[in-house]
């Protein structure tokens, strides 16, 4: 399909949005606002997550629909708020992206490497704010707290505050591991809190440096406790039992059963 014909598609979306909004339309959609789609927006998000990891093209296409669709609504809303329009949400992005890729748009030497690139996008972004705000960049605060800790140890690397290889990294969690058992010993459950904080943090560094995303390489552990915790339950099921009834023995070589499965297969 041409860039044409995409725009075509685009604002007949446009045009199916606004009549779902307008009189004799879905009852629905008329009585939505920024605010009460707000949970519709994360939850098509995340779908969208698990699509990409998923790696079929098929459910990939409909999730990139589905977030589509939130941002032509969020548009139709504004519209008729007589905020702002599609056009103008097209029209800011397309100039930002001109603007960011100076190097493509406006004949400026070519970045020699994708870092060199993020480097010279955060001081254009700096720019843009004419000073303003925190050279971190507004990393949005509703994220994920491992994702959102990534995003700000990887854009503080760019601006030069790193450790310059490994070794110090894994020194700075060795740290924080002591003195998260120290406070722990003090029974001061606030200072236990903010030395678990520093733990987490310093984990998160690591993973930067294995070029690892913290919050996905969670995300899958928790998948294999919950498989391995949902194989004891199978097993104890069979011989008639609960867990309130099994020994921590009696769980821990079921979990075990599991971990050997999943090592084979």
């Amino acid at each position: 399909m041409s860039h044409k014909a995409a725009g075509e598609k685009f604002t007949d979306l446009l045009d199916v949005m606004a009549r779902l909004r307008g009189d004799g339309g879905c009852p629905w959609d008329k009585e939505q606002t920024h605010v009460s789609l707000k949970p519709c927006l994360l939850e098509e998000t995340y779908e969208l997550l698990e699509a990409l990891d998923g790696g079929d093209v098929t459910t990939l296409k409909e999730e990139l629909g589905d977030l589509l669709l939130q941002v032509v609504f969020h548009s139709q809303i504004a519209s008729e708020e007589n905020q702002f329009t599609a056009e103008a949400v097209v029209s800011n992005l397309t100039e930002k992206l001109i603007r960011r890729h100076p190097y493509v748009f406006a004949g400026e030497p070519l970045p020699q490497d994708p870092a060199s690139v993020l480097k010279q996008r955060l001081k254009i972004k700096a720019k843009e704010k004419d000073g303003s705000g925190s050279s971190l960049g507004d990393i949005p605060q509703a994220m994920p707290a491992l994702a959102r800790a990534q995003r700000i140890t990887e854009r503080a690397s760019q601006l030069g505050f790193d450790w310059p290889d490994i070794e110090p990294v894994w020194k700075k969690v060795e740290e924080e591991i002591q003195e998260l058992k120290a406070a722990a010993l003090t029974g001061d459950k606030i200072r236990s809190g903010e030395e678990m904080g520093d733990l987490l943090l310093s984990l998160v560094n690591l993973a930067r440096f294995f070029d690892l995303q913290a919050e996905d390489v969670l995300a899958k552990s928790i998948d294999k406790f919950t498989r391995r915790f949902n194989y004891i339950e199978i097993g104890l099921k069979k011989t008639n039992r609960s867990l309130g009834a099994a020994s921590l023995q009696e769980m821990d070589t079921l979990w075990d059963e599991a971990k050997e499965l999943e090592r084979k297969s």
